[in-house]
């Protein structure tokens, strides 16, 4: 099992998505978008890399190849297919990357507000053990995204996601409501049986190393990865 997160480093890409864009749907040029995707494979060392089109839903696929030019609309995928890398793109968005080592099934999930709200971690875990998974032994990474102490919302919005996400409940450093996006994944993945989860903690509104929507628009996405040796 492999995961990665790749920063904005070391793709071709010009300003303002400078330099390793990964995202298609952005306004950056399409060739230079191809350009990165295709480099993330060879430094990889993958056969292929599985991108969604993002639409902030629980919804859940199988995948044994790529989606090609035009994929579905989905935000969680899942294999048992060696060499073939599942990337779920962000810029403020936690990825979900789930992976059961004696299984050998590994998932990855796109869960920003919309996508935690509805629930797209516990929809990943539950395709997963469907299809053989068991949540017990499965081991997830939450990757990084805007922090509960800098992702400001409205009030009304804190108490509609914290409604079927209590865990989500945050406040700004600054005093203001807020969103703990993290913590609210990890707490539908201990809900649904998982109890080995891990966090890369990195804030994107911080960390000028990654995408951030919030931060910069127009900007680029970057990626967690996960997949098979």
């Amino acid at each position: 099992m492999h995961v990665a997160v790749t920063d904005r480093h070391g793709g071709v890409s010009a300003p303002p998505y400078g330099s390793r864009n990964l995202g298609g749907l952005v306004g950056d040029d399409p060739e230079a978008v191809r350009a990165n995707r295709a480099g993330l494979v060879a430094e990889l060392g993958v056969r292929a890399v599985v991108f969604m089109r993002q639409v902030h839903s629980a919804d859940v696929a199988y995948v044994s190849e790529p989606f090609g030019a035009d994929p579905p609309p989905l935000d969680g995928v899942f294999t048992t297919e060696p060499g073939l890398a599942l990337a779920s793109l962000g810029a403020d968005c936690p990825a979900v990357l789930v992976a059961d080592p004696e299984a050998r099934m590994v998932g990855a999930a796109h869960s920003g507000r919309p996508g935690t709200e509805a629930g797209i971690a516990t929809a990943l875990v539950t395709a997963m053990a469907a299809k053989g998974g068991e949540p017990g032994r499965m081991v997830a990474l939450v990757g990084p995204g805007a922090c509960g102490r800098c992702y400001e919302v409205p009030a009304e919005l804190r108490e509609q996601v914290a409604s079927k996400v209590p865990q989500t409940r945050s406040t700004t450093s600054w005093g203001t409501p807020a969103l703990d996006l993290r913590a609210g994944i990890e707490a539908q993945l201990r809900a649904a049986g998982l109890t080995d989860i891990r966090h890369d903690a990195r804030c994107t509104i911080e960390s000028e190393d990654l995408y951030s929507h919030r931060r910069e628009q127009p900007g680029g996405r970057f990626a967690g990865l996960i997949w098979l040796a």
